[in-house]
């Protein structure tokens, strides 16, 4: 089954009788519609979008499922120093990569300013679910609402009692139960290649045999412009206000729920070749860095992801 959301694709390969197809493919819609109904920033009807709009000291009650992924945002924002941030979503459109603004290098003054709208601890979300604009506040759930989806149509599929089946929404995936023929779901790694920056292709790709598990990538060669010679990438560090300017090309990251994958190798992006590696060390995570070297890549990866890799 495929289809359209967040600006991308969804498909979904399942086990199943031919004639729950048309059902299961309306009911995956619908899941998917209700996280951009409530976390798009591109929707201005969304439950994000009002709050964005909202005025200082207003107080925005949040569906529970926004409230999930605004509690997991902020356990990630504290744990990573600010490198994952929900409230970059200001930085995110005056770089030109939200649904406002142009793609284009601001002046040192602008992004100042912006920078004053910045900062997860801005933002009070109490006990009840109801979230405090503090004013000026732009909360852009890009880097986690997508692996939420994913999650989101597990618990879907999981509840009609679908057998097996691997979810992917715009690159990021999670697969339940084998194939039919007893084998788990086995998944290339997305990593750079020469057609994404004109330069030698990487090594060959790792595959991962996706057990039960949920894979997400976040990298620097798909969305980004150029200006004066330079290349500006659509990750922003929201603590300098900035493209990421280090070397990572792409990380990936394995996890059982693919909201924290999506996270996690957002704010590994951030972090950058060295600390995100340290960070991933010290959590324990199964990522893996692929980041340029001259004309090519090198890549590394943690213990925890070299024991998922498939066997020849």
């Amino acid at each position: 089954m495929n289809g359209l959301t967040m600006g991308t694709t969804w498909s979904v390969r399942l086990q199943a009788d031919a004639a729950a197809i048309p059902d299961l493919q309306r009911g995956v819609q619908t899941q998917l519609d209700l996280v951009v109904a409530q976390m798009s920033t591109w929707e201005p009807g969304s439950d994000l979008s009002r709050f964005n709009r909202a005025a200082a000291g207003t107080r925005q009650p949040l569906p529970p499922e926004m409230r999930q992924v605004m509690d997991a945002a902020f356990a990630l924002a504290h744990d990573t120093g600010g490198a994952f941030d929900p409230t970059v979503g200001a930085l995110v459109n005056l770089w030109g990569f939200g649904p406002d603004g142009e793609r284009r290098a601001p002046d040192a003054a602008l992004l100042d300013r912006t920078m004053t709208r910045v900062g997860w601890q801005r933002l009070k979300l109490d006990p009840s679910g109801v979230m405090t604009q503090p004013g000026d506040a732009y909360v852009d759930l890009s880097g986690i609402a997508k692996g939420y989806a994913v999650d989101q149509v597990t618990r879907y599929l999981l509840a009609q009692e679908v057998p097996a089946f691997l979810v992917e929404v715009g690159g990021e995936l999670r697969s339940h139960g084998h194939k039919p023929e007893g084998t788990p779901w086995r998944i290339a790694v997305e990593q750079p290649t020469s057609a994404d920056f004109n330069e030698r292709a990487a090594a060959a790709q790792p595959v991962v045999a996706l057990d039960g598990m949920a894979m997400a990538t976040s990298g620097d060669y798909r969305h980004f412009f150029a200006e004066n010679g330079r290349r500006y990438s659509h990750t922003i560090d929201p603590r300098n206000g900035q493209p990421v300017s280090h070397g990572l090309a792409s990380v990936s990251v394995l996890h059982a729920e693919c909201m924290h994958a999506d996270a996690l190798a957002t704010a590994l992006t951030v972090l950058g070749p060295a600390q995100g590696w340290d960070y991933a060390r010290r959590r324990k995570l199964a990522a893996f860095f692929v980041w340029h070297d001259g004309d090519g890549f090198k890549t590394r990866m943690t213990p925890q992801f070299r024991a998922a890799l498939a066997q020849p």
